[in-house]
């Protein structure tokens, strides 16, 4: 049941993120960017066991977070991969913030939830904390890399629509690896013994590499979107020029 439910929020989320884009451009990556930081923040404080090995549920939202950089550094521009990132930066302070506060509230008698709301977020801020350090580092170098890799292939082959898929790859593999040791280090070293971190480490980079990898036709889709668009846009302003000169 773990496994099903795995490949179903990963492609409900990779789905989700394609549709965003396609309905809202942009604006609609930039919108999912905060609610995938923060469910991630709140789902890495699940372990599960899946596929064989012990992992923590906030992988996949997380993934999602590198396939919107992606999807804006090709679509996009470095620009606007690297604003996602900061959004996504500014929504994990957010939330670090307004979690604390609720746990200073006095509860009325009646209330039945905030048991359950300090079982979750009373450790959450070192969690979120690492995430946020983390996540800033690896995301950033994930955009550097992008457009790293982009402008050797163009240097090399001449062409600048050329291996989207290796610098979508290679450029997430690098970065994942750099998310995911450190995150599971800061988050996690002492609060699980040493065999268990280690798990982590592993059966999430292995998840890493998986969701990496299939996260490319949906940057392929998100530029066939693109340049649909700007086909549409572009007989749109040739009409209205050619309807212009005219009149």
């Amino acid at each position: 049941m773990n496994e099903l439910l795995l490949i179903f929020t990963l492609l409900f989320i990779y789905g989700s993120a394609l549709l965003a884009y396609k309905l809202f451009g942009k604006s609609g990556l930039f919108a999912l960017t905060p609610i995938a930081t923060i469910v991630a923040n709140i789902e890495v404080l699940l372990v599960i066991k899946a596929f064989g090995w012990t992992q923590t549920l906030g992988n996949i939202p997380f993934a999602v977070t590198f396939l919107i950089t992606d999807i804006l550094s090709e679509c996009e521009g470095k620009k606007a991969a690297n604003k996602a990132v900061y959004i996504g930066i500014f929504s994990t302070v957010f939330f670090l913030v307004v979690s604390q506060v609720w746990l200073l509230f006095t509860p009325d008698e009646t209330d039945h939830c905030m048991a359950a709301f300090q079982t979750i977020f009373r450790n959450s801020p070192r969690v979120i904390m690492a995430s946020l350090t983390v996540y800033a580092v690896s995301q950033l170098t994930d955009v550097w890399l992008y457009h790293m890799w982009w402008n050797l292939t163009e240097r090399l082959c001449g062409d600048k629509r050329r291996f989207l898929w290796f610098r979508n790859n290679f450029s997430t593999l690098i970065s994942q690896f750099i998310n995911n040791v450190l995150f599971t280090l800061l988050a996690f070293y002492g609060t699980f013994d040493l065999k268990t971190v280690w798990s982590f480490i592993v059966s999430s980079y292995i998840i890493f590499i998986i969701t990496s990898l299939l996260d490319t036709p949906f940057v392929y889709a998100a530029r066939y979107i693109h340049d649909r668009d700007q086909e549409k846009k572009q007989k749109q302003a040739a009409a209205a020029a050619q309807a212009s000169t005219a009149a």
